[in-house]
């Protein structure tokens, strides 16, 4: 009995002395974008597979956007009306200047024939009457005139930010992506109708992945943003492999341990999460367990 009992004793001890031989454990993520529609109407295209790379900012679907060229044209149509409409201010007071003009010459006779004797005051003074009438009536006519022509500018600037916010629409049906990655996951087809908002799809950057790891609170002193370190992936089994990481944030708040996750110290239940950027050769995906040492 004595002796079954030391046998189990050295085993307790050999299993509490037992360590792991990474310094955190994590699961590789990247960052991922879900890209929503930004139109309304009936998807006309959308050729993308699941799995498929695209580049950032590539037209790779679009949606009808018929109505939104008729209202279009129907509003570049009201402003070229509106503005043929602009009166002529000069042809429209030709007349009057004339006017002015041929009673300016009959004053300046009327003037000199005064001086002579060949003429009275009161002539003088009904011509001048005259003259001064007729430019007042030019003044009222240019100043209407110009607060028409204002008039017509400003609804015409009105129409112009109508078509330019209904170009922005329709540079919307285009559907496309606004960072290069991978399609993860694809939420609609050619055909459906969809609304603003609605995610057409989810892209993640698979190239440039992270390690998300943790660490307790006593191997904080030792990584600082920046440092280089080993992150090994483990695929199962016997496959894994070595990459190097960088540590490119660190929580500034310490989290339970989720469950999944083991530390070097089984005591540690308040960790703070890491994440180590990784170049991803093609082998790393998304969910994957890896390890990290100091």
């Amino acid at each position: 009995m004595k002796r079954l009992l030391y046998i189990f004793a050295i085993l307790s001890i050999a299993a509490c002395d037992e360590s792991v031989d990474y310094d955190a454990q994590g699961t590789f993520e990247a960052t991922e974008i879900t890209i929503s529609a930004e139109a309304n109407g009936r998807i006309l295209n959308f050729d993308i597979a699941e799995g498929e790379k695209i580049a950032a900012n590539t037209i790779i679907g679009t949606i009808d956007s018929l109505q939104l060229h008729l209202q279009r044209k129907q509003l570049m149509a009201q402003h070229s009306a509106l503005l043929s409409s602009r009166p002529d201010k000069e042809k429209q007071v030709a007349s009057l200047r004339k006017q002015i003009a041929t009673q300016k010459k009959e004053l300046l006779r009327a003037g000199n024939m005064l001086r002579e004797g060949a003429a009275t005051q009161k002539q003088y003074d009904d011509l001048e009457a005259h003259v001064n009438i007729l430019e007042e009536q030019l003044s009222a006519a240019l100043s209407t005139l110009d607060n028409s022509t204002i008039a017509i500018n400003e609804n015409a600037m009105a129409l112009e930010a109508q078509i330019e916010a209904l170009d922005d629409l329709i540079s919307k049906c285009s559907i496309s992506s606004t960072v290069s990655g991978t399609v993860l996951v694809k939420y609609a087809e050619a055909g459906e109708l969809t609304a603003a908002g609605r995610p057409l799809m989810k892209v993640a950057d698979l190239d440039n992945i992270y390690l998300r790891a943790y660490f307790t609170s006593d191997q904080l002193s030792k990584i600082k943003l920046g440092d280089e370190v080993k992150v090994t992936a483990d695929f199962g089994g016997d496959e894994r492999y070595d990459y190097v990481g960088r540590i490119a944030w660190i929580s500034p708040e310490s989290e339970f341990t989720p469950k999944s996750i083991q530390t070097t110290d089984s005591r540690a239940n308040l960790v703070y999460a890491v994440k180590i950027a990784v170049k991803n050769d093609g082998k790393l995906k998304i969910g994957l367990t890896g390890e990290v040492r100091l």
